[in-house]
């Protein structure tokens, strides 16, 4: 059994990677322990947004009377909520599984671990193991939700992102530990649902990799929604041996006891390398990470990894960029290096948070001469339309050649927004381009016009 390429795991590393192999003409195979997909489409990006847009349209039906309509005996069935995420999950995988057939990619199920000489042991469920052979393996096995000794999981009382999105009955109270994506999406979809929500965030801002403009809104907005935002504070320790579980949260004003149904673990990720043969074959890591260089090749000659494994940013669509530059470069197409500096980061709760590039403050650490401009959605006229004011787009732009740094947006519908800003930054898009772009009206998107114009002091609309 030999391949000219070997993804071990399918999720939207692996498995994009597999299709744009064979679409090179390389003979494919990926090995999968669970379900095609991985966890971004069955335990993380698909489901959780299909749980959040049941928690918007229950929002909707609870304030339909601001747009002029009537509505009685609102409620929601919570269980049935997430029979439809799991439902939205398991089409999604079946997807994959018909791009595997229609690309003539070989699944091959069990956990693969590398070997010395270009193979792979895959273990089979039932214990039986087979030897695969390639001319190139491609590691992206992703990774899981981070365990903290302060905050041990039991996967009932402190739980990770897998175990909120499958819960049994709604919790009535609920700690959510981490402001990050992961935390502010759940914290937003239970709180809509009618959960009592507390954010404990160890720095001084929630969504702190954010631009500190954006984590302020973000925290008003959370507030506004009753959610209890504790910001510079951290969980020392869990007492589960009563019904519920209480918190011992120390803050700048001392320590603090917090009780609740449920404790949520969102405190980053751990890679999943244990296990796999790196140590075996020789391929070194630092840091909990595979190192590789810009085409994701790792120090030993034929294996690569891509995705959660690697040092770049732990999302879905970097994994899948890497992935399909990897396998163009091992079959011989000129391909350029991908540039990190121009990710964009995406959270989906409400308001949505979508940015790329320099924040205000690391603009000005690497010495820029800059333009800030900023418009907020209380002077769209499709925002207020829409009644979703809430929010801004921030733009920033170098001074001297008008180049754009940064862009931030917080608001309805702006992870559709940001690509503008990615694109406008690959084209190295000048701030004056972007004014004299004609933009469509009423839309959101003049707010990006609309922010650049305020840069160059020349906003119409404020």
């Amino acid at each position: 059994m030999k391949y000219d390429v070997l993804v071990i795991g399918s999720g939207p590393g692996g498995y994009v990677t597999a299709i744009r192999a064979s679409q090179l003409g390389l003979k494919t195979a990926v090995i999968e322990k669970e379900s095609l997909g991985g966890i971004c489409l069955n335990w993380g990006c698909i489901p959780t947004k299909a749980l959040l847009k049941s928690a918007q349209v229950y929002d909707y039906l609870k304030h339909v009377d601001a747009y002029g309509l009537k509505a009685e005996a609102i409620d929601k069935d919570f269980n049935a909520v997430i029979k439809r995420s799991r439902g939205v999950a398991e089409g999604m995988s079946k997807g994959v599984q018909f791009l595997m057939k229609k690309n003539k990619i070989d699944v091959i199920n069990g956990f693969g671990k590398i070997k010395t000489g270009k193979k792979v042991d895959v273990t089979a469920e039932d214990g039986t193991v087979t030897e695969y052979t390639a001319n190139h393996i491609v590691i992206a096995t992703g990774a899981r939700s981070r365990i903290l000794p302060s905050l041990p999981q039991d996967g009932k009382k402190v739980i990770g992102y897998r175990q909120a999105m499958n819960l049994p009955t709604q919790p009535k109270s609920m700690i959510v530990v981490g402001s990050g994506a992961i935390g502010v999406e759940f914290a937003h979809f239970y709180n809509a649902m009618g959960t009592e929500v507390t954010i404990v965030e160890y720095m001084p801002n929630i969504v702190p990799v954010e631009d500190k403009d954006v984590s302020k809104q973000m925290e008003r907005s959370f507030k506004k929604a009753g959610i209890k935002v504790m910001t510079n504070s951290s969980v020392e320790s869990v007492d589960t041996s009563g019904d519920g579980v209480k918190a011992t949260v120390k803050t700048k004003k001392g320590e603090e006891v917090l009780e609740a149904d449920i404790v949520l673990s969102a405190v980053g990720i751990k890679t999943n390398i244990e296990n796999i043969g790196l140590e075996d074959v020789g391929i070194i890591t630092d840091r909990d990470k595979i190192l590789v260089n810009d085409f994701y090749q790792t120090n030993i000659p034929g294996y690569y990894a891509i995705g959660d494994v690697t040092p770049g940013p732990a999302l879905a669509h970097v994994a899948s960029a890497e992935g399909i530059t990897c396998v163009e470069k091992i079959a011989g197409l000129h391909t350029e290096a991908i540039d990190y500096g121009n990710i964009p980061g995406c959270t989906y709760a409400t308001p949505e948070i979508a940015s790329v590039g320099l924040t205000e403050e690391k603009a000005k650490e690497q010495g820029y001469d800059i333009k800030v401009g900023k418009f907020p959605f209380s002077a769209s006229g499709k925002a207020k339309a829409a009644g979703t004011p809430e929010g801004f787009v921030k733009v920033i732009f170098d001074a001297k050649y008008g180049e754009w740094l940064g862009c931030h947006m917080i608001g309805a519908g702006v992870t559709d927004m940001i690509a503008e800003a990615v694109l406008g930054r690959k084209l190295e898009t000048t701030g004056h381009e972007v004014l004299k772009t004609i933009h469509p009206h009423p839309t959101m998107s003049e707010a990006v016009m609309e922010a650049v114009a305020d840069a160059y002091d020349e906003v119409i609309h404020l």
